[in-house]
């Protein structure tokens, strides 16, 4: 009886030393997690002239222009930085004639009530370790997942779902394209999982499908996993490796250099589109300047923000092979069933102006550097039961449609 007592208390005391050494090896894993994200914030987060904060709890550190993160990039530590684009592309779709009862009112982001950054520095949204925790790694925050763009050209029905996104775009291929330009309505999808998002953009496109495919992306998102609301954001992205290793969101690595003091990349923007009530909408261009080789983004009428520089890409290096506009939702399928993340305003093309969420002006750049309406505009959708588009064309809004829908319905379950 004594032996058999005397096991079990051995097995107690090795029972209690595995346990001390879980538990420190967990300590250690968080003291490295902890520094690993410490690393990672004093990366994002330049040193600040001035700092604001947003009523939206955002914090906008106005960090001079010389120090921001693409210029942690090796092939830019000598960098000049241009001022303004060399070229503007020609032909500009006369923004303000356009029919009264579809006026649509201007865009602002609310950090500007709290204050604006001086000359010389650029407003960079601050990363909190929140969001940086909120990733699936500190590695792959503020990247998107592998194979997120549509492919029009893919037919096979498993790949198209494969990858968990879905999209509702128009779409060209089959020139060389220069830049692409659209009015795009704002709204505010609704998300059912944080993990999920739901954007309206446009992509630039070079090379294939493949693993070297190049991407510069520019819209407004809904993405509670990158900034921990569900605000409306204006956005960018781009990649060369189809977002393997290069590339991220707006200004969280390397790669983007801004010019513009007056719009924070991330931040919220307002007013949002009412169902049934007033319609906003904002203005992208992005375009490849003809004599540094730059690809410049322009936000509205008024604000040229930066460029991406052309060594950052192989492909597009030159000029795209494909321009989409268009909708993009992540269906992580919850519950096994099709998400209700919202695309657009959440509702169908059909259901038209006020209601259903429109891209309008669609335009491409040429290689005379002149917009023009594009040829042969395609469209494309997974599952138009879910998120539909339809396309049209007037004398007001040019090459225009309507997208989105609610995701998970009766006839998408």
């Amino acid at each position: 009886m004594a032996a058999h007592v005397s096991v079990n208390h051995g097995l107690l005391a090795l029972l209690l030393v595995l346990i001390c050494l879980l538990c420190a090896e967990g300590e250690v894993g968080v003291t490295r997690q902890r520094l690993e994200v410490r690393r990672h914030l004093k990366r994002f987060n330049k040193p600040a002239v001035k700092s604001i904060k947003s009523p939206d709890g955002d914090i906008i550190d106005c960090v001079h222009v010389s120090h921001q993160p693409a210029f942690d990039h090796p092939f830019l530590k000598n960098h000049t930085i241009q001022m303004r684009p060399a070229f503007h592309p020609l032909g500009l779709y006369d923004e303000n004639k356009m029919a009264s009862k579809k006026k649509t009112s201007s865009i602002a982001q609310p950090w500007h009530q709290n204050g604006r950054c001086p000359e010389d520095t650029i407003p960079i949204r601050r990363t909190k370790s929140d969001d940086v925790l909120r990733a699936s790694s500190v590695k792959r925050y503020g990247k998107k997942s592998h194979r997120t763009v549509p492919n029009p050209t893919s037919v096979d029905p498993d790949l198209l779902n494969e990858s968990g996104h879905q999209h509702a775009i128009a779409y060209v291929e089959g020139d060389k394209y220069y830049g692409a330009k659209a009015t795009i309505n704002v709204w505010e999808p609704k998300i059912q999982q944080p993990n999920e998002f739901s954007l309206s953009q446009l992509w630039i496109l070079g090379g294939s499908f493949g693993e070297d495919l190049n991407s510069i992306e520019a819209g407004w998102q809904v993405s509670p996993d990158l900034y921990g609301d569900n605000n409306t954001r204006l956005f960018t992205y781009w990649t060369s490796d189809a977002y393997q290793a290069t590339g991220c969101y707006n200004l969280l690595c390397s790669g983007f250099i801004q010019i513009n003091r007056e719009i924070a990349m991330g931040a919220s923007i307002y007013p949002i589109s009412g169902y049934g009530g007033s319609q906003y909408d904002i203005s992208i261009l992005v375009w490849k300047d003809p004599k540094e080789g730059n690809w410049w983004m322009q936000f509205g009428n008024d604000y040229v923000l930066g460029y991406w520089p052309s060594f950052l890409f192989s492909y597009l290096a030159d000029s795209a092979s494909m321009i989409e506009w268009g909708g993009e939702v992540v269906n992580s399928q919850p519950d096994g069933e099709h998400t209700s993340t919202e695309m657009g305003s959440g509702h169908f093309p059909e259901e038209g102006f006020g209601k259903a969420s429109y891209f309008r002006n669609i335009q491409i750049v040429d290689e005379s550097n002149n917009l023009k309406a594009p040829k042969g505009v395609g469209t494309f959708t997974e599952q138009s039961n879910c998120y539909d588009v339809q396309n049209g064309n007037n004398g007001d809004w040019g090459n225009y449609f309507y997208y989105g829908g609610p995701g998970r319905n009766s006839n998408c379950p």
